[in-house]
């Protein structure tokens, strides 16, 4: 185990259970595509992906200065 990898656990287990699920679920993501592992998505990700493909189709999309715009912002923070 990397010392980068070995302080991030250590300092993980101070955060709120949402958080350490969210870091779990990252991981076992990385762990099956390193075993080759073929991910399923869940029925609310793939009704999100299908809400999202719906949004496109009617237009619903930002624009490219839009884009850039929330780029920016964050580039700054």
């Amino acid at each position: 185990m990397t010392k980068m990898l070995r302080e991030l656990l250590q300092r993980a287990e101070t955060w709120p259970p949402a958080a350490q699920a969210e870091l779990a679920e990252i991981a076992l993501e990385i762990d099956q595509a390193l075993k080759g592992d073929v991910y399923h998505a869940t029925a609310d990700e793939l009704h999100a992906i299908d809400e999202a493909i719906a949004a496109v189709r009617r237009g619903e999309v930002a624009t490219d200065a839009e884009v850039e715009a929330v780029f920016a912002k964050h580039r700054r923070a």
